[in-house]
């Protein structure tokens, strides 16, 4: 047989028909839910009478308008629409017999940290979700990706989805991380190497020693901003890693299910001369930590660096660029490390896991916010949040000056109450800086936790590099918390060592 890519693997594992024009129709395994995408595709369902096809392999997770403050199950505390949306999942869940975390249930949180957390999400998986992050679970080396509302009223009557293979893109990360450089480093400066059309038209897979030294939160990071980078989805090989992380969660196989798994599980790797499409080698070591400044994921630079010039770039870029500086109120040649922040914001399905709590807690443990800066922690699940306050994280975040949140999408983009004013200027944790992204005229500084617990110290983007000594969280929870607690599963990996290896 042909040398195959990981992607090829899974693709042809679940084919169940393929026309003359390449137009295919691909078997999903799991289907994940959520209350802004769906409630066309369930009304669609009622017209035609039809019923879930396979509501075994259905999950709902209200997540996106949900409020994040003490509270939000009483209705009257979410907007119109919100209450609306989150009132309509409930009783299509109900109505179809499918898989349901509501607001009052611990398990509830962000879906594609729900998906991964109770054990719906698997290697050698088709995942597919009506939201573009769904690329999230390719760190399992499952196929996945967002899709349409009418998308998803198909996958909801014949559990299959009408496709076009993409091609093959592989990113390497040779080497290792330097100390302070996270996942969220990497896949910031893979973008901003590629651009955000770099990856259209591929699926990306990430490999190399730096991926491959990554916990699986770290690599859930990288997979989860793919779609940033153009690409119809993300892949990371299983391994070791994903085997001790997945064994024993709710939903995962047992027994002789999970022996017979695991030897499928070990076959799913790229084949060593398969071909790829295209090829982008970074080295570890040159990865620095970074944020963006203008209003596009690739719009990203080293803190070190300082803001670029329009003219520092080619053909449209230059107005691209200009109008990024005008939307951020930015001028050319300010150093990065002198922009002055109004909001700091640690969570969503990017960074909302209890490893990028406890990098964050690493920072600003012992230290106050500054005066005048707003700053919230919003778990990416109630099970995170509940682990976070058992390691002590949540005291250390409000002794510090942090709300601590309820878990949910929250400020990551403004479909909730939690949302920014105009010219307000935001470190936050999330995935995308588009214009009015988080609020109308707010303005989007990416980063990594620990990034934005240093902005939220000091009142402006900091290199975190200058706050915290490395060698005192290496080897312990990021927190300098003992790691005992009944929700830990599998070894820490210390954030900053050396790109998550075993400390």
């Amino acid at each position: 047989m042909a040398p195959k890519t990981l992607y090829d693997k899974i693709w042809d594992a679940h084919l169940v028909h393929e026309a003359e024009d390449g137009t295919s129709l691909l078997y999903i395994d799991r289907h994940l839910v959520h209350e802004v995408t769906s409630p066309q595709a369930f009304e669609g369902l009622r017209m035609a009478g039809r019923t879930v096809r396979a509501p075994d392999k259905t999950i709902a997770v209200p997540d996106h308008n949900v409020p994040t403050t003490e509270g939000r199950e009483n209705p009257e505390n979410m907007t119109e629409d919100s209450r609306i949306q989150v009132a309509a999942l409930d009783q299509n869940a109900r109505d179809f017999g499918i898989h349901y975390y509501p607001v009052t249930d611990v398990r509830q949180g962000i879906v594609h940290i729900v998906g991964p957390e109770q054990g719906w999400t698997l290697p050698g998986m088709t995942v597919v979700c009506g939201d573009s992050h769904t690329a999230t679970h390719g760190a399992f080396g499952a196929l996945a990706h967002g899709i349409g509302t009418s998308e998803v009223e198909h996958v909801l009557a014949t559990q299959t989805l009408i496709q076009k293979k993409s091609k093959n893109m592989k990113v390497e990360i040779t080497g290792q991380l330097a100390p302070g450089v996270t996942a969220k480093d990497i896949v910031l400066t893979i973008i901003g190497e590629t651009g955000t059309a770099g990856g259209t038209g591929y699926v990306i897979e990430y490999c190399g020693e730096a991926i491959r030294s990554l916990s699986m939160e770290g690599r859930m990071t990288i997979c989860n901003m793919a779609i940033e980078g153009g690409a119809r989805a993300g892949l990371i090989a299983p391994d070791e890693t994903t085997y001790a992380y997945v064994k024993g969660r709710p939903h995962a196989p047992k027994g002789a299910q999970w022996e017979a798994a695991l030897a499928w599980w070990k076959t799913l790797y790229s084949d060593e001369d398969a071909h790829w499409d295209k090829v982008v080698t970074i080295r570890g070591e040159d990865i620095a930590p970074s944020v963006t400044w203008g209003t596009s994921p690739e719009d990203v630079l080293p803190i070190t660096d300082v803001v670029p010039a329009p003219e520092a770039f080619a053909g449209g870029k230059v107005e691209a660029a200009k109008r990024s500086l005008d939307y951020m109120g930015l001028k050319p040649g300010t150093p990065l490390k002198d922009i002055a922040i109004d909001t700091v914001f640690i969570g969503s399905c990017t960074n909302g896991r209890i490893e990028d709590l406890r990098a964050a807690a690493a920072v600003v443990k012992g230290k106050k916010i500054k005066d005048g800066i707003r700053a919230m922690v919003v778990p990416g699940s109630g099970l995170v949040r509940a682990q976070a306050e058992e390691e002590g994280l949540a005291d250390i975040f409000k002794e510090a000056g942090f709300e601590w949140r309820l878990a949910g999408c929250s400020m990551c983009l403004a479909m909730n109450p939690d949302q920014l004013a105009p010219g307000e200027r935001c470190a936050a944790t999330s995935n995308r800086n588009f214009e009015g992204r988080q609020g109308r005229g707010g303005r989007t500084h990416l980063m990594s936790p620990a990034m934005a617990a240093a902005a939220a110290v000091t009142g402006h983007l900091t290199d975190v590099r200058e706050l915290i000594e490395m060698h005192a969280v290496l080897g312990y929870g990021a927190a300098g918390i003992p790691l005992a607690g009944r929700w830990k599963r599998g070894p820490f990996v210390a954030p900053f060592a050396f790109g998550g290896r075993p400390g």
